[in-house]
């Protein structure tokens, strides 16, 4: 471990101590904390001493129902009783919301806890546990956070200090509300949000908050240019999506008006003098916050999130049988849907003192048609991405190289992601299926090295081959994806024949074939020049279209898992 490590973890640490004793001083305020952490004993401790937060924990996971949450009805109370009794939720009274697995909550769920951020009440801590850089919680829920805390890769030794002081923390709560904050100073933190690429108006209002809990915890009554800095650092840093460098000359002032003589402008000159703070300052303060890696892999996560809510994954089926709970809905006994009991029961106990006095004696519980609840149940079925890559003779040897290397890399993101993977190679006169559905990397890597390359180019066959193997996964219950990696110079017909104007006609037949049966696809153009042709296959296979003459096989790789993932 290099000799400077220990001082920047223990800084970390210190860091990590300070936000956690501003969310104890004002967590509604705050909206809570963002902790990206995985198991470990910093996480432990740190975990340990949330119990400086003046609001009851309670712990959720991500995959906690709507009555958890907000409360409902005791149906055996109800019952017994004879009137509603309510249940009390989550959320029923201020408490502080300790998210598990945040990296792994449902957009609805963080609609819900933005929500309860929203009504000033509650805090949320979120325990992000992500490995890899699209592991991240949910945008909707962050931006609501004001503190961001990450204590990965740090040793023993920087986590022996106390993280707060209970004592220090109870007076900075009882001295917040008469802490002064400069209305003027507003403004700028809009302006340096919006320098560094933050479009939320969360943020100043954020910073603001842990402006002022920054002067109650260091006892002062008023907001300090240290204050601002520090607030700065901690609400901004996460939030950045860009740094601008700063350079140029410095911009030219001009010498403020005289006072008025009758003015006493000493305190405000002091005051104003406490509160100047150069932007470029706050800048190199909040760039400097975070290590670079852990900006890097924030963003690339936001970005993935944006673009899909699960990468990799299938078409979401509803049904009754299995795969994850969806809410009950109203239904009816047709012998084929699952009746949920305990919803059924919870929809009639209200109406039950009614329903007895209307009805004969000896009844205990009256259900009726418009009480049965029926389950339903959300599965994710299976990607199967299937690579249909031109072998031909024209396709240059250089090409044909990059494209196996854009498909290697696509394959061990397919694997990580678990989907299915599919190989077929079309060359000659024909299309041969060199790999069929499978997750074996390793297969998949050894088949693709062995790839020849010359002959004809059948466009068609490779065309018809790839349908065949979507039609087939589509019957196992998986969603396809036809990857087409080719130059474009279609020349031989589907009945083997040397023939380019039917090549181009058999292709299009297919292309239109695919469109009709609702297979997603893309069309890659490995030629050196853009083909018309191919453009005009995709847009015949409503499918998207990527020229990439010049692109290695990262950049093509990457270029395929963006459009994928769209």
């Amino acid at each position: 471990m290099p000799p400077d490590a220990i001082p920047e973890a223990e800084a970390r640490w210190a860091r990590a101590g300070l936000a956690l004793s501003l969310l104890a001083v004002d967590p509604a305020g705050l909206g809570g904390l963002w902790l990206r952490a995985r198991s470990g004993p910093a996480r432990d401790k740190f975990l340990a001493a949330l119990g400086t937060v003046p609001l009851p924990l309670r712990k959720i996971h991500p995959g906690i129902s709507d009555t958890q949450l907000y409360g409902g009805l005791d149906l055996s109370a109800t019952l017994s009783s004879g009137h509603a009794v309510a249940t009390q939720g989550v959320l029923t009274q201020p408490a502080a919301v300790v998210l598990t697995m945040a990296e792994r909550c449902p957009a609805g769920l963080a609609a819900r806890l933005g929500a309860a951020l929203d009504g000033d009440e509650h805090c949320v801590i979120a325990l992000d546990e992500g490995a890899e850089a699209d592991e991240v919680a949910p945008p909707a829920l962050t931006e609501r956070l004001g503190l961001f805390v990450s204590l990965d890769d740090l040793p023993l030794a920087a986590i022996e200090a106390d993280l707060v002081d209970d004592a220090v923390i109870d007076a900075a709560r009882a001295r917040l509300g008469d802490v002064v904050w400069p209305s003027d100073l507003q403004a700028e933190l809009v302006m340096l949000a919006a320098t560094l690429g933050i479009t939320s108006l969360r943020a100043p209002l954020l910073a603001i908050a842990a402006a002022r809990a920054l002067a109650a915890l260091f006892g002062r009554n008023r907001v300090t240019s240290d204050d601002i800095r520090l607030a700065a650092e901690l609400t901004f840093a996460h939030r950045a999506t860009q740094y601008p460098e700063q350079a140029g000359e410095p911009e030219e002032t001009t010498d403020p008006p005289p006072p008025d003589p009758g003015e006493d402008t000493a305190g405000k000159d002091q005051a104003e003098r406490d509160l100047d703070v150069p932007p470029e300052i706050l800048l190199e303060a909040v760039q400097a916050a975070l290590p670079p890696d852990v900006l890097a892999a924030l963003s690339a996560g936001r970005a993935a999130r944006a673009r899909s809510g699960a990468a990799g994954s299938g078409a979401a089926r509803r049904g009754n049988r299995r795969g994850r709970p969806l809410p009950s809905r109203p239904g009816r006994m047709d012998g084929q849907s699952r009746i949920d009991l305990v919803a059924t029961l919870r929809a009639a106990a209200p109406w039950q003192p009614m329903r007895r006095a209307a009805a004969p004696a000896g009844h205990l519980i009256h259900i009726r048609a418009e009480d049965i609840r029926v389950r339903r149940f959300e599965e994710r079925s299976d990607r199967l991405l299937v690579f249909a890559v031109d072998a031909s003779g024209s396709a240059a040897m250089a090409r044909l190289a990059e494209a196996k290397g854009a498909v290697e890399l696509l394959l061990a993101e397919a694997y990580a992601r678990r989907d299915h993977v599919a190989l077929v190679a079309f060359r000659g006169s024909e299309a041969e299926l060199l790999l069929p559905p499978t997750r074996s990397l390793v297969q998949t890597k050894r088949r693709l090295a062995a790839l020849p390359g010359g002959g004809g180019t059948p466009l068609a066959a490779g065309i018809e081959t790839g349908l065949q193997i979507a039609r087939q996964g589509q019957a196992h219950g998986m969603t396809p994806t036809l990857v087409l990696l080719t130059d474009g110079r279609a020349n031989i017909a589907l009945d083997g024949s040397p023939n380019r104007q039917m090549a181009g006609d058999d292709a299009q037949r297919l292309a239109r074939i695919c469109a009709g049966e609702g297979f997603p696809g893309l069309v890659i153009d490995t030629s050196v020049r853009p083909q018309p042709a191919l453009a005009t296959l995709a847009q015949t296979m409503n499918a998207p279209y990527l020229a990439m003459p010049r692109a290695d096989a990262h950049r093509m790789s990457a270029a395929v898992s963006e459009t994928l993932d769209a």
